[in-house]
């Protein structure tokens, strides 16, 4: 049979209790029977001294052995409670009340006597007992002198044989009667105390553990159990009310963690599918073409010819393109992207990238500017990422600002920040799909087309390049007047 916490931490708490309880009513007895003793000691301390000044034999110091015998009896059976010994100077046994055969010692220690003779003992003193060599009783003793010489000791055992058996055995009924009725007592009143205590105590990790099974058996799936929160105290200094907390947290994490991952499953599928339909479109062109090329190649003009392999070339690009990006947000979304980041001039990044569009901006009439021209600042990134970034954003601008538009390219410090953005003048973006537009396979509704198919991706991987690099691309845009992109980098 298992024990479950809260019973096995009341049976320990009985055994506990129950052995304080022995060794206190073990200890209590002690102390009452030195207490008895020393108090007995105490009020018959002067007994054996006046026998031996009342008692013409023992006054006389001429012994009749028989006779202070037979006075020793008379004595014992007038006072139960005392045994009266006569030993020599040495502790030699001379005479005695008790009955022939009874006495085992020949020989007593003298040394407690001498003791007690000190009027600075402290009590009780505890002597041989010549009935039992592995007992000690306390006594009253007195010297014995024949005018100025020492004869012996009167030696009384106070507390005969006959009333320590009856004091036994009163005192034990007595005592067996209160320490059982007070034990039982004391027992069920602690162990139904203790029970509800503990079941009281141990109820918040009993509601913790039902909590913990709840969530295992569903597997850790909320959406499979009825499983609710139980609301623990987290301001509260007990463990398991802090336990409980971290068990919530923990819980809505996994929750949260899952639902996350079931979205991104599902919006995964929805990508593939999609990227899917884009990768057959170019590949199908790619395919049609060539097929054409091999089959009538000897029917085809020389100006056929270089149509067709330019649309062939055409849609590799626009494969090639398609392919890069799906590597580039799966290799950003998989942490497999490694940072090179150093500080280096922004504007001459800037003015790179200005350049390098600076053909494709004045085909139509767009006049592209970096402002401000010069800008002496250090930023730290990886300076590819952050190309790629830039390159992304200033393509989207070309391609949404009509004929003699602009776009520039801005500069600016935020405190210790650098903000860089991509301002154009094109179409803009309509402000209920503002929210939307960092998702991957997103595309405004009055996004531009041209010659290069687009599969809604560029955005999505600028976003998530800037968060590795501890940033996060925002826009502001009007439609008919132009869009902004910008983020802000840390500067050096």
């Amino acid at each position: 049979m298992k024990l479950c916490f809260y019973q096995r931490l009341s049976l320990s708490a009985i055994l506990i209790f129950l052995l304080m309880t022995s060794s206190f009513v073990w200890w209590s007895n002690q102390m009452q029977t030195q207490t008895r003793h020393e108090a007995e000691q105490q009020l018959h301390l002067e007994l054996a001294s006046h026998l031996v000044s009342d008692n013409p034999i023992l006054q006389e110091g001429v012994f009749d052995y028989e006779a202070l015998g037979n006075l020793f009896h008379t004595l014992m059976v007038l006072g139960p409670n005392f045994e009266f010994y006569y030993v020599d100077p040495q502790g030699k046994m001379l005479t005695h009340s008790a009955k022939p055969g009874v006495v085992q010692l020949e020989n007593i220690d003298i040394t407690p006597i001498i003791q007690l003779l000190d009027a600075e003992a402290s009590l009780p003193i505890y002597g041989d007992n010549p009935k039992d060599p592995s007992e000690k009783k306390i006594f009253s003793a007195a010297p014995v002198f024949k005018k100025d010489a020492l004869q012996g000791y009167l030696y009384v055992i106070i507390g005969a044989e006959k009333y320590d058996s009856l004091l036994a055995k009163l005192s034990n009924d007595r005592t067996y009667s209160q320490f059982m009725t007070l034990g039982i007592i004391s027992l069920l009143l602690f162990l139904v105390t203790l029970v509800v205590l503990f079941s009281f105590l141990t109820m918040p990790m009993k509601q913790l553990t039902v909590a913990m099974e709840t969530v295992r058996d569903a597997d850790y799936d909320l959406g499979k159990t009825k499983f609710k929160p139980h609301p623990w105290r987290r301001d509260s200094i007990d463990e398991i009310q802090k336990l409980g907390c971290a068990f919530n947290d923990m819980v809505a994490h996994i929750d949260a963690q899952f639902n996350k991952l079931q979205t991104l499953d599902e919006s995964r599928r929805i990508m593939l599918a999609d990227l899917s339909h884009d990768l057959r479109t170019p590949l199908a062109n790619l395919q049609g073409y060539i097929e054409t090329l091999a089959i009538n190649d000897d029917n085809l003009s020389g100006a056929d010819r270089k149509r067709f392999i330019d649309i062939s070339l055409k849609n590799a690009q626009n494969l090639k393109r398609l392919i890069d990006q799906i590597f580039d947000l799966t290799y950003i979304e998989a942490g497999q992207v490694t940072l090179n980041c150093e500080p280096f001039p922004i504007a001459e990044l800037m003015h790179d990238v200005a350049a390098k569009f600076a053909l494709k901006a004045k085909a139509k009439d767009i006049r592209l500017q970096v402002e401000p021209a010069q800008f002496g600042h250090l930023v730290y990134a990886d300076i590819g990422k952050l190309e790629r970034v830039l390159t992304n954003l200033i393509e989207n601008a070309i391609r949404h600002t009509p004929e003699l538009g602009a776009i520039t390219l801005e500069m600016s410090t935020q405190a210790d920040m650098i903000e860089i953005a991509v301002q154009d003048t094109g179409v803009g973006i309509a402000e209920n799909e503002l929210s939307f537009i960092f998702e991957a396979r997103y595309q405004a509704t009055n996004t531009q087309a041209d010659s290069v198919q687009h599969a809604g991706l560029g955005l999505a991987i600028c976003q998530k390049t800037l968060a590795l690099l501890g940033s996060k691309l925002r826009v502001q845009s009007e439609v008919g007047k132009g869009t902004r992109f910008y983020f802000q980098l840390p500067s050096k």
